[in-house]
């Protein structure tokens, strides 16, 4: 495997890791070796990308953060493998590919969403890369103790109507799939089809079907179990995130699950779930990335 830059050295840089059957873009922000000697902090999502991560990356001038975009995503969307699909699995590979390449020893990890997931499935697969893993709110299904069938039901409803009418109709029953508090009932699935325009979303259908998020490519995500056996017995700290305001919804529950499985610990962070996002014109639903920042560095400085 080889790198090539793509942008001078400054405060951050832009690489290329050219690995058999991807080419996988990140960047770096701060210097390598790291200036105290502090792990790498990697901060990772699925199918979030580096962008993603611009506010709360800002947030740690006094550590070296590296960002990427996952493969077959983003700057990343080159691939040999012939495949479309984004599994735990490869993204683990990758990002143990990614570390090696650094060069830096054991890192610490945040991951949000399917990074929350790639991340467990980076420690129970490499266990001596990870020094400390933050996973903030993985969509782990599975590991519901009530509702594991009916939570599935309800992100195949997603699919259904991503696939049946279009990106507006996926993503607002994706957004009221995610609101929905407690534990998936009679009275979730009694509801008529979420409408896109009470969400803002399109109405008209653009034809396209390939979205991560709504699309069968997101299973692998949901339904992927890592070794818990494995992550317990790979000395990485682990903490599980939950965002005050996501309450008793779908991913704060299944981060409590993970959490009771693994016998791990559990932080609170400000806002939901994506806190650690910024606002703007493209973002409606901002979070509070500078007091998500705060709440992360106290749980990386208490390990």
């Amino acid at each position: 495997m080889t790198s090539t830059k793509e942008t001078p050295m400054t405060s951050t840089t832009t690489e290329t890791l050219h690995l058999p059957d991807v080419d996988l873009v990140y960047d770096v922000h701060g210097p390598v070796p790291t200036a105290d000697g502090r792990p790498l902090l990697f901060m990772i999502g699925q199918p979030m990308q580096a962008d993603g991560f611009t506010d709360l990356a800002a947030q740690f001038p006094d550590r070296t953060v590296v960002t990427y975009d996952p493969r077959g995503l983003g700057r990343s969307a080159v691939r040999r493998d012939g495949r479309h699909d984004q599994t735990p699995q490869n993204q683990a590979a990758d990002l143990h590919a990614l570390a090696a390449h650094l060069g830096q020893g054991r890192v610490d990890v945040f991951g949000s969403s399917g990074g929350a997931v790639a991340g467990l499935t980076w420690v129970s697969l490499h266990p001596r890369d990870v020094a400390t893993l933050v996973a903030h709110e993985p969509p782990s299904t599975w590991a519901l103790p009530n509702d594991a069938e009916e939570a599935d039901r309800a992100f195949r409803g997603v699919r259904e109507a991503y696939q049946d009418r279009g990106f507006g109709a996926g993503m607002a029953q994706f957004i009221a799939l995610t609101m929905w508090p407690g534990e998936f009932t009679d009275a979730y699935f009694a509801q008529p089809p979420a409408d896109p325009a009470m969400f803002g979303m399109p109405t008209e259908d653009d034809g396209n079907r390939d979205d991560m998020l709504l699309s069968e490519r997101a299973v692998t995500v949901t339904r992927y179990e890592y070794d818990l056996d494995a992550i317990r017995s790979s000395g990485t700290r682990v903490v599980l995130g939950v965002g005050e305001e996501t309450g008793d919804t779908i991913t704060a529950r299944t981060a409590r699950a993970v959490a009771d499985k693994l016998g791990a610990d559990v932080a609170m962070f400000p806002s939901h779930h994506g806190g650690f996002v910024g606002g703007g014109p493209e973002n409606p639903y901002a979070g509070k990335p500078v007091e998500f920042g705060v709440t992360l560095h106290e749980v990386l400085d208490a390990s």
